[in-house]
Protein backbone atom coordinates (compact mmCIF):
# COMPACT_ATOMS: atom_id res chain seq x y z
CA UNK A 1 0.00 0.00 0.00
CA UNK A 2 2.70 2.50 0.99
CA UNK A 3 5.53 0.63 -0.77
CA UNK A 4 7.95 0.96 2.13
CA UNK A 5 11.16 -1.02 1.73
CA UNK A 6 13.77 -2.26 4.21
CA UNK A 7 15.95 0.85 4.09
CA UNK A 8 12.96 3.16 4.65
CA UNK A 9 11.97 1.13 7.74
CA UNK A 10 15.55 1.26 9.01
CA UNK A 11 15.65 5.04 8.56
CA UNK A 12 12.29 5.48 10.36
CA UNK A 13 13.56 3.29 13.24
CA UNK A 14 16.76 5.32 13.65
CA UNK A 15 14.86 8.63 13.58
CA UNK A 16 12.32 7.30 16.11
CA UNK A 17 15.17 6.13 18.39
CA UNK A 18 16.82 9.55 18.25
CA UNK A 19 13.57 11.56 18.72
CA UNK A 20 11.80 9.43 21.34
CA UNK A 21 14.80 7.97 23.11
CA UNK A 22 15.66 4.41 24.09
CA UNK A 23 13.61 4.42 27.31
CA UNK A 24 10.22 5.35 25.81
CA UNK A 25 10.68 3.67 22.40
CA UNK A 26 9.30 0.21 23.42
CA UNK A 27 6.14 1.74 24.92
CA UNK A 28 5.59 3.98 21.86
CA UNK A 29 6.23 1.04 19.50
CA UNK A 30 3.70 -1.09 21.42
CA UNK A 31 1.08 1.69 21.27
CA UNK A 32 1.77 2.28 17.57
CA UNK A 33 1.41 -1.45 16.92
CA UNK A 34 -1.97 -1.50 18.69
CA UNK A 35 -3.22 1.46 16.65
CA UNK A 36 -1.98 -0.06 13.41
CA UNK A 37 -3.70 -3.35 14.29
CA UNK A 38 -6.98 -1.55 15.05
CA UNK A 39 -6.69 0.37 11.79
CA UNK A 40 -6.12 -2.81 9.80
CA UNK A 41 -9.06 -4.51 11.52
CA UNK A 42 -11.32 -1.54 10.80
CA UNK A 43 -10.12 -1.40 7.19
CA UNK A 44 -10.80 -5.13 6.77
CA UNK A 45 -14.28 -4.70 8.23
CA UNK A 46 -15.09 -1.83 5.90
CA UNK A 47 -13.75 -3.80 2.95
CA UNK A 48 -15.90 -6.82 3.86
CA UNK A 49 -19.00 -4.62 4.22
CA UNK A 50 -18.40 -3.06 0.81
CA UNK A 51 -17.97 -6.49 -0.78
CA UNK A 52 -21.22 -7.68 0.84
CA UNK A 53 -23.09 -4.67 -0.52
CA UNK A 54 -21.65 -5.17 -3.99
CA UNK A 55 -22.71 -8.83 -3.98
CA UNK A 56 -26.17 -7.84 -2.75
CA UNK A 57 -26.48 -5.28 -5.55
CA UNK A 58 -25.42 -7.90 -8.12
CA UNK A 59 -28.00 -10.34 -6.79
CA UNK A 60 -30.69 -7.65 -6.88
CA UNK A 61 -29.85 -6.87 -10.51
CA UNK A 62 -29.96 -10.54 -11.47
CA UNK A 63 -33.27 -11.00 -9.68
CA UNK A 64 -34.75 -7.94 -11.38
CA UNK A 65 -33.60 -9.22 -14.78
CA UNK A 66 -35.18 -12.61 -14.20
CA UNK A 67 -38.48 -11.38 -12.77
CA UNK A 68 -38.68 -8.34 -14.97
CA UNK A 69 -38.65 -10.09 -18.32
CA UNK A 70 -41.41 -8.26 -20.12
CA UNK A 71 -41.84 -10.89 -22.82
CA UNK A 72 -42.96 -13.55 -20.35
CA UNK A 73 -45.34 -11.16 -18.60
CA UNK A 74 -46.80 -10.03 -21.93
CA UNK A 75 -47.41 -13.63 -23.01
CA UNK A 76 -49.09 -14.42 -19.70
CA UNK A 77 -51.28 -11.32 -19.91
CA UNK A 78 -52.27 -12.13 -23.50
CA UNK A 79 -53.09 -15.72 -22.52
CA UNK A 80 -55.23 -14.56 -19.61
CA UNK A 81 -57.11 -12.12 -21.84
CA UNK A 82 -57.72 -14.83 -24.46
CA UNK A 83 -58.98 -17.24 -21.79
CA UNK A 84 -61.33 -14.58 -20.41
CA UNK A 85 -62.71 -13.97 -23.93
CA UNK A 86 -63.26 -17.70 -24.45
CA UNK A 87 -64.97 -17.95 -21.07
CA UNK A 88 -67.33 -15.07 -21.90
CA UNK A 89 -68.19 -16.54 -25.32
CA UNK A 90 -68.82 -19.97 -23.81
CA UNK A 91 -71.07 -18.51 -21.13
CA UNK A 92 -72.97 -16.58 -23.81
CA UNK A 93 -73.50 -19.71 -25.95
CA UNK A 94 -74.63 -21.74 -22.93
CA UNK A 95 -77.07 -19.00 -21.92
CA UNK A 96 -78.51 -18.80 -25.46
CA UNK A 97 -78.92 -22.59 -25.58
CA UNK A 98 -80.63 -22.56 -22.19
CA UNK A 99 -82.95 -19.76 -23.31
CA UNK A 100 -83.82 -21.69 -26.49
CA UNK A 101 -84.64 -24.86 -24.55
CA UNK A 102 -86.69 -22.90 -22.03
CA UNK A 103 -88.60 -21.14 -24.83
CA UNK A 104 -89.33 -24.49 -26.52
CA UNK A 105 -90.58 -25.97 -23.25
CA UNK A 106 -92.82 -23.01 -22.59
CA UNK A 107 -94.23 -22.99 -26.13
CA UNK A 108 -95.64 -26.51 -26.07
CA UNK A 109 -94.33 -28.85 -23.38
CA UNK A 110 -96.29 -31.87 -24.71
CA UNK A 111 -94.81 -31.79 -28.19
CA UNK A 112 -91.32 -32.12 -26.93
CA UNK A 113 -90.43 -35.80 -26.85
CA UNK A 114 -87.15 -37.29 -26.10
CA UNK A 115 -85.95 -40.21 -28.13
CA UNK A 116 -83.46 -42.58 -26.71
CA UNK A 117 -81.32 -44.93 -28.68
CA UNK A 118 -83.14 -48.02 -27.33
CA UNK A 119 -86.64 -46.83 -28.38
CA UNK A 120 -85.91 -46.87 -32.07
CA UNK A 121 -87.23 -49.72 -34.22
Amino acid sequence: MFDVGFFELLLISVVALLVIGPERLPKVARTAGLWIGRGRKMLGSVKADIEKELKAEELKKILEEQTGSNAVHEILDDSRAALNDIKKETESVVKKAGDTVKAADEADPETVTWKSGSDEK
